[in-house]
């Protein structure tokens, strides 16, 4: 009775020797991904730093996990996370060549089923304690595959009971019961009870078959209200819904998805005509769609329609899910300075879009993934490409270097989404997750240049006038701000960057200290600090960001012979005085 978890397991991996197994074991379970530790695993799917990061973020995720390693190091590393054992994902550790397999946690919720699916991959008995899955192939907390336990927290005597010797009365049929060991009897005293109304559970133990789609129109408020009423006019349990259907148009519709979150069920979205011969309300035809040929149903209540098939709904085969687009900011070019959720937007992408360089700097990708790589002066077709993938359903990540929001991909997605009347690209779920940008890089390296107001510009006149630059430089010297420069020179303009220093120059004294910050958290990384007067075109190229300080910026060396600069948060002090360096 016992089922995997409707989330796919990772396997993780700490050498390469354990490979093998691992991929013996992910051909048994359909989704499962292997997670290898960087620079100790070449063919993994995934690869993550740190162990015990990885292993407490996939466990508090929900995520069902197979580690090539240890039992003993599994449990300590997840002790101080445990909390619900209902609530525990299967946890197990597979012996490093894949000879044992031990259930740790979650064997109530399918970890003994997926320890069986491993163990007859690699040819090993798991080694199963639980004495109700020993027996009777079952276990109390399990419900079958499409339906839902009722009442988790009562029956606590059923299963040391049917060890006594009690049998079982099945009332209604649930699926994958007749796999099991249990010993039913149409005059047993237990009784296991499968239905689709609501009722109070006497019986020990109760399923409700996810047999139930709701279809809902965004054409009032409260929606979820109105979900929860057509089902309790009908005596029918929220428990037993198994999927909530949206048109295509709907897709970014709060009361929609507000819906599908009251029930905890997946939102799937159809493609529906806008006028049709039916004289049927729109959730009526949506759930038509899912059930074309209902056990009871559809039953209309206008943006609210229920229809009940003869049995579980499987979700993912109805419909399409919503898409995502994550643009992602991967930092200067370290891993170490790429933000939390950044990698997991990366690890969770079906589709990974960039600029060749950034998508080596992003990588590596699992064999699942799709990978986009294109010119990078090709943003606003890029950006159009990721939103049509997106718009399939697809989870779609944008990678930009930096910041996504500086001088990158975010405003290209914004404007390529700005400019269509595709409702497709428009229910997309768009998120911009942000990264630490190159200046915030340079001026961490160097002190605190930006710790009072600070000016970013672009010197690059691919997508605006060199007048426009020129003006906005002058302004933003001349009221003393910090100036951050990117893309600052050339070859083809190598005259701007000189252009640039003399209207800067115009303004500040030659002592003003400037940062000069190439390859940030890359192998070629520099930092340089020179006085303005000092500073020529020659010591610059595209890869640098220039921050030129303002009056008030200061310099003092460091014990190594280098130089910490900051700008006060008070005004109006003089610059100290820096030698050329």
């Amino acid at each position: 009775m016992a089922e995997m978890s409707a989330r796919p397991p990772a396997i993780l991996v700490l050498g390469e020797g354990s490979l093998p197994a691992a991929r013996r074991a992910q051909s048994a379970i359909e989704g499962a991904r292997i997670y290898g530790l960087s620079g100790r695993v070449a063919g993994a799917d995934f690869f993550f730093e740190e162990f015990a990061t990885i292993l407490r973020r996939l466990f508090l995720g929900g995520v069902p996990i197979a580690a090539f390693c240890a039992a003993g190091t599994v449990i300590r590393l997840l002790a101080p996370v445990l909390r619900n054992k209902r609530a525990a994902p299967p946890v197990l550790a597979v012996a490093k060549d894949g000879s044992a397999v031990v259930p740790l946690l979650g064997g109530r919720r399918g970890g003994n089923a997926l320890a069986r699916m491993i163990g007859d991959a690699l040819g090993a008995t798991p080694a199963i304690t639980a004495a109700g899955e020993v027996r009777f192939a079952a276990t109390r907390d399990s419900p079958p595959a499409g339906c839902e336990l009722r009442n988790p927290n009562e029956g606590e005597r059923f299963m040391p009971d049917l060890r006594s010797g009690e049998r079982i009365r099945e009332t209604g049929a649930a699926p994958r019961l007749s796999r099991t060991r249990l010993p039913f009897d149409s005059d047993g005293r237990l009784s296991i009870v499968v239905a689709r109304r609501e009722r109070e559970p006497a019986e020990p133990e109760l399923f409700d078959p996810r047999s139930i789609a709701v279809g809902v129109a965004a054409t009032c408020r409260d929606l979820p209200r109105r979900v929860m009423q057509a089902l309790e006019r009908r005596g029918l349990s929220a428990r037993a819904v198994g999927v909530v259907l949206a048109a295509e148009r709907d897709a970014a519709q709060p009361e929609v998805h507000a819906a599908a979150a009251a029930l905890a069920r997946p939102l799937r979205l159809v493609s529906i005509p806008e006028a049709t011969t039916e004289e049927r309300s729109l959730a009526a035809r949506l759930v038509m769609i899912a059930v074309p040929a209902p056990a009871e149903g559809p039953f209309d209540d206008g943006p609210v329609a229920l229809a009940v098939a003869s049995s579980p709904i499987a979700a993912a085969a109805v419909g399409r899910a919503r898409g995502r687009l994550a643009v992602v900011g991967l930092g200067p070019g370290g891993r170490e300075w790429m933000v939390p959720a950044a990698r997991k937007e990366l690890a969770a992408a079906d589709d990974i879009v960039g600029y060749l360089p950034y998508l080596q700097m992003a990588g590596p990708f699992g064999k699942a993934q799709a990978v986009h790589a294109s010119n990078n002066r090709e943003e606003m077709e890029r950006a159009r490409h990721a939103l049509a993938l997106a718009a399939q359903g697809r989870s779609v990540a944008v990678v930009s270097s930096g910041d996504p929001g500086i001088f990158a991909m975010a405003a290209a997605v914004m404007e390529a989404l700005h400019e269509s009347r595709n409702p497709a690209w428009h229910g997309v779920e768009v998120v911009v997750i942000p990264g630490v940008s190159a200046a915030q890089a340079a001026a961490a390296r160097a002190g605190a240049p930006l710790g009072h107001d600070f000016c970013v510009l672009s010197l690059s006149d691919n997508l605006k006038p060199w007048d426009i630059i020129e003006r906005r430089l002058d302004h933003a010297a001349a009221a003393d701000m910090v100036l951050a420069l990117y893309n600052p020179i050339s070859r083809a303009r190598p005259w701007q960057f000189g252009r640039a220093l003399e209207v800067v120059r115009g303004h500040r004294a030659p002592e003003t200290p400037v940062v000069l910050g190439r390859d940030l958290g890359r192998p070629g990384e520099s930092i340089r600090i020179v006085p303005l007067g000092a500073l020529a075109p020659a010591q610059v190229d595209m890869r640098t960001v220039v921050i030129i300080g303002s009056s008030t910026t200061r310099g003092f060396p460091r014990l190594d012979g280098s130089m910490w600069v900051y700008t006060p948060r008070w005004y109006g002090r003089p610059p100290t005085k820096l030698s050329a360096r």
